[in-house]
């Protein structure tokens, strides 16, 4: 099968299907895009140092041997003056053979400054993929009554400021460049891309505007939102109280049907008028403000959008902290946690997104990226490399396939994607 097989989100029937093929032979899927990585990208600057021994026309299999066998376990500071280079205006086929669209920022830090990952168009792709996947699953196990009758979700996005290279490429979140990509705004990704913030909230480089025009849209919109939420837990209760502390000035923007002045940034103000602050609805107006003086706010989900079924947000790692707040804004709606991603890919999908925060565990789509897995031996969180047990006679780590993990054991996942031939241990410890 492709790579990236299109699908449509909201044919459950084919979608099952689809689920099906890309888990019923993961080991096969391992081995293609393995192989696919190394065909593409042996021939770079970074690989050609550790492959430069492997004959021309060797088969897949002694190719991907040769990589397990050659290419270290890397961590950031090993690619790191690739990206500079990179960064100063060199050829992107110093490290990966696709063009190099723009840097992505981690999260982590590398000596104190952020960590530039490369990304090319084809990430936005996987992304694209990986939301249609995501958008298949809510519609079998949170919408399968609605048909084509689903609503919209008041769905928190942002982006965060940017910056160019001194060659001119774009440094941004990854987050920041889904948005910003076509990929996002032109595919509806089976009806269920539907919210209620409008694209030009959502890109509004101002954040405090664009929370404000995102909340206010969807309470313009409380009737027809079947789910709430943002990508993390964090950033939802931000909006939230956000909310807290605006409600007022918002529905005097309903009551009047005039935006406040001090919204400013031209395509959002127009966008809002035009396509939702229509005109005057005190009636509106006045239902919201008899809920949000109520104190205190617990249950207000519930209240302001009673049609929501569940509220969609990461929950779990460094999230977890945030769950008594969610449940007790929600007031008893289901908390789904979608997804595990970092900045070097979108790695694992929730199969079951009912179950409780607890209880949630991520599939590895392995379509996406290589995985391989370090064991870790003790039981607490330090690195792999602190561990005892995980390197052989020669000192490399070992490392075992996605299909070769023991369930009980603890690893800690190692990544290869196409855009980023280095594989790199920064990533959180699994439980399988």
């Amino acid at each position: 099968m492709a790579l990236l097989p299109e699908f449509d989100p909201a044919d459950v029937g084919a979608g099952r299907g689809l689920i099906d093929r890309l888990t019923a032979d993961a080991a096969a899927l391992q081995r293609d895009v393995l192989t696919e990585i190394l065909r593409r990208n042996s021939h770079t600057e970074y690989l050609r140092g550790f492959l430069d021994r492997v004959p021309p026309g060797a088969s897949a299999a002694d190719l991907r041997e040769a990589f397990k066998e050659r290419v270290p376990v890397s961590e950031y500071e090993d690619i790191k003056p690739y990206v500079r280079r990179i960064a100063s205006g060199e050829p992107s086929s110093i490290l990966c053979s696709e063009p190099i669209t723009h840097l992505l920022t981690s999260s982590g830090t590398s000596g104190g400054q952020l960590k530039l990952f490369p990304s090319t168009a084809e990430k936005l792709d996987q992304r694209l993929f990986y939301n249609g996947v995501q958008a298949l699953l809510r519609k079998m196990h949170l919408h399968p009554d609605q048909g084509d009758r689903r609503g919209k979700g008041m769905y928190l996005m942002f982006i965060f400021p940017g910056s160019l290279t001194s060659s001119g490429l774009p440094i941004m979140a990854s987050s920041s460049a889904y948005y910003h990509s076509s990929q996002f705004r032109e595919h509806d990704i089976g009806g269920f891309g539907r919210c209620t913030s409008p694209i030009e909230a959502v890109l509004c480089p101002d954040g405090r505007q664009s929370m404000y025009c995102q909340l206010l849209c969807g309470l313009l919109d409380r009737g027809v939102v079947d789910h709430v939420g943002g990508t993390f837990a964090n950033a939802f209760i931000r909006g939230i109280q956000f909310l807290e502390d605006n409600w007022e000035e918002m529905c005097s923007n309903i009551r009047t049907g005039r935006l406040s002045d001090w919204i400013a940034h031209a395509p959002l103000r127009d966008a809002v008028a035009a396509r939702h602050l229509r005109g005057p609805d005190p009636a509106l107006a006045d239902e919201i403000a008899s809920e949000c003086a109520r104190k205190p706010w617990d249950g207000i989900v519930r209240r302001l959008w009673p049609g929501a079924r569940y509220i969609l947000a990461i929950v779990t790692g460094s999230m977890s902290q945030y769950i008594p707040v969610l449940e007790s804004y929600g007031a008893g709606l289901p908390l789904v946690s979608p997804m595990y991603v970092c900045t070097e890919c979108a790695a694992g999908i929730n199969l079951n997104p009912l179950d409780l925060p607890s209880a949630v565990s991520y599939a590895l789509l392995p379509n996406i990226a290589y995985f391989e897995f370090a064991e870790v031996t003790h039981g607490d969180d330090e690195k792999v490399q602190a561990s005892t047990g995980l390197y052989d006679n020669l000192g490399k780590l070992k490392l075992v396939d996605l299909v070769d993990v023991k369930i009980g054991r603890r690893y800690e996942l190692v990544v290869t994607t196409f855009a980023e031939v280095f594989t790199d241990t920064e990533w959180v410890t699994f439980l399988l």
